[in-house]
């Protein structure tokens, strides 16, 4: 397998177009690899950089891998995999376990950042993090609070619930298509 460098904004249609059925964050610390199906993010530019917008509610495992990861620019935060596909069922059909994996087949070593590759969703996306931000609920409409984020649901939830999201901002340094 090899990786075929690409420039991450001349796929961003295609990306944002994936996000709604489901993309894969996969954060790795302490020998403990984690992909997350996520719905929610963005691809652009942010301080003159390149850069991916992922939202990470905050009971989420994802989240402490994130912070468990130094701000530092020499360290290896968090990768982002893309697939055109539904994630979640094709982690599913690929028979990938989501959460605390030792990096082996289907992980492929990642090149900028010390988080695998998945051979299952060729297209990778390695950032690095540089900002987070909690989520002001106060600031949000009615009709987002109502439909995003209701009270009466408890945060460990999947789907809508009562817990803000965090945006992780990710520098992306290295973007890439597994090819045979």
């Amino acid at each position: 397998m090899r990786k075929k460098k690409i420039n991450a904004m001349d796929y961003a249609g295609e990306i944002l177009k994936a996000l709604p059925k489901g993309i894969l964050l996969t954060t790795k610390t302490d020998e403990k690899v984690n992909s997350m199906v996520i719905g929610w993010g963005t691809i652009g530019v942010n301080w003159s950089k390149p850069v991916f917008a992922a939202y990470v509610r905050k009971h989420r495992f994802t989240k402490e891998q994130l912070e468990k990861i130094p701000s530092s620019p020499s360290t290896s935060p968090s990768g982002i995999t893309i697939r055109r596909s539904s994630a979640s069922a094709a982690a599913k059909a690929a028979g990938i376990s989501t959460r605390w994996r030792k990096p082996a087949s289907p992980w492929w070593t990642g090149g900028q950042v010390d988080v695998p590759a998945i051979a299952q969703f060729p297209m990778t996306l390695e950032c690095r993090v540089i900002y987070a931000q909690a989520q002001d609920k106060s600031v949000l409409g009615d009709a987002i609070l109502k439909d995003f984020y209701p009270e009466d649901v408890e945060g460990l939830a999947v789907g809508a619930n009562r817990d803000e999201h965090i945006t992780y901002f990710g520098e992306i340094v290295d973007a890439y298509i597994l090819e045979d």
